[in-house]
């Protein structure tokens, strides 16, 4: 088997375009396949009882905003985002888990804010047009002690510490920076635009099909 026989091969097992040269798109998908998906295995199963704390790797008992968010997420983001206030304290920053999972009528009440209801604008995002609808995303606060922190460079440092545990941060975007955002971008959406990715999402919620299938 040649070298070219073996790119085509793994191409096809991953589902990508098969070219037989291993270019970007077949690394990055390599990388989710293998490494993502180890780390991912590791973290859960480190993360996986019943409240996500019987082995030491819950939140706090005096944070149960938080817990109350990260239950709220799909089981396969959950770990993760247990995951990232850990490490955040490993680091000693104090990170809250604000927002989790959004339904279509609550994305509706926020949307509303400042447009055709009283308060100021919170999102631009119509229901069905925020990951949050599709429980992938969760918001994350910084604190120190009681005080909540609006903005504070430690939020780049958590960024880091979330996209090394594969996540997404809204803080490497270039059109809507977001830095207390972080999701789970499914496998299926390597490489999607956001516009791509929450229109599939709109239509596996409308077939009831899972996101990470």
């Amino acid at each position: 088997m040649t070298l070219e026989d073996m790119i085509t091969a793994v191409q096809t097992e991953l589902g990508i375009q098969v070219d037989g040269r291993a270019g970007p798109q077949t690394w990055e998908a390599v990388y989710r396949a293998i490494v993502l998906h180890q780390r991912r295995a590791r973290i859960a199963a480190a993360a996986a009882t019943p409240s996500g704390a019987a082995d030491g790797v819950g939140i706090a008992p005096d944070d149960p905003r938080s817990e109350q968010a990260i239950a709220s997420l799909l089981p396969e983001v959950r770990p993760l985002a247990r995951a990232l206030v850990h490490k955040a304290a490993a680091q000693g920053i104090q990170i809250r888990v604000l927002s989790g999972f959004r339904t279509y009528e609550e994305q509706a009440a926020l949307y509303a804010q400042g447009r055709t209801a009283p308060g100021p604008q919170v999102t631009k995002a119509r229901p069905g047009y925020s990951n949050h609808n599709f429980g992938i995303a969760f918001d994350v606060g910084v604190f120190e002690g009681a005080r909540y922190l609006g903005a504070s460079p430690k939020y780049k440092a958590v960024g880091a510490l979330g996209m090394d545990l594969g996540l997404e941060w809204g803080g490497s975007w270039t059109s809507l920076v977001d830095e207390p955002h972080f999701q789970l971008r499914p496998a299926w959406a390597a490489g999607l635009p956001e516009r791509q990715l929450l229109a599939e999402l709109r239509a596996r919620r409308d077939a009831e099909t899972p996101v990470f299938a």
